[in-house]
């Protein structure tokens, strides 16, 4: 005599690839979460460094007007002295 699984055998079969299902569409939830906040701390990343390379940049650019600034002074005060010692 052929032996004919039970209803409740079915029934258990049906609800374990319900779970699975679940359970793979939490994970593929909880994956693509994860990849959204991965990429939005390396896109804070990029922007923060983009502001210290910006402000590295500007203060390199004060710094280099600052000494030709300085230069131009010098400059200025021995053409005055010449002058002066010329008169």
């Amino acid at each position: 005599m052929a032996f004919t699984p039970s209803k409740d055998h079915k029934r258990r079969e049906r609800e374990q690839k319900k779970l699975e299902k679940r359970m793979a569409r939490d994970a593929a939830k909880a994956e693509k979460r994860n990849a959204e906040i991965d990429a939005q701390e390396a896109a804070e990343e990029a922007a923060e460094k983009a502001e210290k390379e910006t402000a590295e940049k500007a203060a390199e650019e004060e710094r280099k007007a600052k000494e030709e600034a300085e230069f131009e002074a010098e400059l200025e005060a021995e053409r005055k002295a010449l002058e002066s010692g010329e008169n």
